[in-house]
């Protein structure tokens, strides 16, 4: 019988599957599927102007709206494969800090791009 490890040692999401992180290449896989799909809707809105129809209304501009969709997957992507699914490299820091401002800068043209509320 192998020695105990404590609980913390089981919930390691960035190790290798060998150090108990069996989860980590499933997070990968959930999160490049979902950039890449984000990065998908923004491009067809960009080249088609055609959105999904569950926020099809409240968009006047849907090339903008691409534009932010392609910004935060490219954002988004940055930020975490030079930051958490990179492992704790300080001098990657700043990249994926950069990536996480250029998501934001991607919400915002998304933001933008939507009719304003009714007062």
């Amino acid at each position: 019988m192998g020695a105990l490890r404590p609980a913390h040692a089981t919930a390691c999401f960035s190790c290798a599957p060998e150090e108990g992180g069996a989860m980590h290449p499933y997070l990968v896989a959930a999160a490049v599927l979902a950039v890449v799909a984000l990065a998908a809707l923004g491009i067809v809105a960009i080249t088609t102007g055609w959105l999904m129809p569950l926020g099809r209304h409240r968009v006047l501009r849907p090339k903008l709206w691409g534009y932010g969709a392609v910004t935060a997957s490219v954002g988004m992507t940055l930020f975490m494969f030079l930051g958490p699914f990179h492992g704790p490299d300080v001098e990657m820091t700043s990249f994926a800090m950069a990536g996480m401002g250029l998501f934001l800068l991607g919400n915002v043209f998304q933001m933008a791009a939507q009719r304003p509320g009714r007062p």
